[in-house]
């Protein structure tokens, strides 16, 4: 049994011992040359640095809305009939009352013809018969009766009268009309869609924020819209706020009226809205690009002279908020504090730098993007 154990142990101290001796010695030789780096010293590396400062930021809102129309409608035939005259090209601006589409009214046009004949009969026979009443010469439910008769007539008029109008379409306000959808010669039953006109300027902006902000709204306040496909912001004011909030997502809905007398925008259009208090908070603000973000803790690296060599030390903040370019510290930092602001990435705790702020990215408050 003994034997065996022997045999068993010298088997293994044969198999692991080269194993054993390689990384012995790979160990060796990163002590050794992290002594000797050390000895020498890294050489320092090249940053860009920033002295964090106080900002005036101003308090604001953002949500997410869309673009309505101040007057839109999808404008139908409210009687059938056959389309005799397009009298607008699709996209056309229109003034209020212009004529759009007309139906055939060769039927009502007869009608009223004769409806206008009958009452032109009534009212001359109203006219006798208040002549004879006055002579006695027929009672008073003669007259009453020639009165009635006279009365019908005129309603018959009016009732011809407005079947033409509804054969006529026209516009209800001014606007900028869509693409039609009806053809000459076409007939259409009551109610068939026609043509969609809509009033571009002013423009809705309507979004919705939580009613923990409701406090904070007030009609007047300023908005800056950002849509995908323009490089600038709109400006606008909240004109309206939802007296009640949705008891479903226990949101308030918001309205504000952008300008728009270019109709570069259009209603259905998804829009980024920030709403601009009045009041401005102080902060403490570096650039975006000194943060170093980790699962453990975000830092910064703080440029400071110890033993007569520039070093960064790493220092652990706490964030706030953030604005274009710029990150507000919380914690952390002192106003006037140095900051590594580019390079921050390869740096390690009270590394030796060489500062060079040639190599300092432009930062703003509103970076906009540059044209390719």
């Amino acid at each position: 049994m003994f034997k065996k154990l022997s045999l068993t142990g010298l088997l293994l101290v044969a198999l692991l011992g080269p194993i054993i001796l390689i990384k012995f010695l790979q160990i060796s030789s990163l002590i050794a040359m992290g002594k000797a780096m050390e000895a020498s010293g890294m050489p320092p590396a090249p940053v860009a640095t920033y002295v964090a400062a106080e900002q005036e930021w101003e308090e604001t809102l953002v949500a997410v809305g869309s673009l309505q129309a101040v007057q839109g409608v999808n404008l139908a035939a409210e009687l059938g009939g056959t389309v005799v005259e397009i009298a607008v090209e699709n996209g056309a601006r229109v003034a209020k009352d212009d004529l759009l589409v007309r139906l055939d009214t060769s039927v009502e046009q007869a009608q009223l013809a004769a409806a206008e004949a009958n009452l032109k009969l009534a009212t001359l026979q109203l006219d006798r018969s208040k002549s004879l009443l006055a002579q006695n010469t027929i009672s008073q439910s003669e007259f009453d009766a020639a009165d009635a008769t006279a009365k019908a007539a005129a309603a018959e008029v009016a009732n011809i009268s407005a079947q033409l109008a509804k054969k006529t379409l026209r516009a209800p306000f001014a606007g900028r009309v869509g693409i039609r959808t009806v053809n000459l010669g076409q007939t259409l039953a009551a109610g068939a869609s026609v043509i969609p006109l809509q009033a571009l300027d002013p423009i809705y902006i309507d979004f919705s924020l939580p009613q923990q902000q409701l406090a904070t709204l007030a009609a007047g306040q300023a908005l800056r819209v950002k849509i995908d496909g323009f490089d600038t912001a709109f400006t606008g004011l909240v004109t309206a706020i939802n007296p009640e909030v949705d008891p479903v997502t226990r949101n308030v809905r918001v309205q504000g009226t952008l300008a728009n007398a270019e109709e570069l925008l259009r209603p259905g259009m998804f829009a980024e809205v920030t709403v601009v208090r009045p009041t401005v908070r102080k902060v403490l603000a570096v650039p975006v690009t000194a943060i170093v973000y980790a699962p453990f803790g975000d830092s910064v690296y703080v440029v400071e002279e110890k033993d007569g060599k520039t070093i960064a030390r790493q220092q652990f903040v706490r964030l706030g908020g953030a604005r274009g370019d710029f990150v507000a510290i919380a914690d952390g930092i002192t106003a006037g504090a140095r900051v590594v602001s580019a390079g921050a990435f390869k740096l390690m705790n009270n590394a030796a730098v060489i500062i060079d702020d040639t190599m300092q990215p432009e930062v703003s408050l509103a970076p906009k993007p540059r044209n390719s």
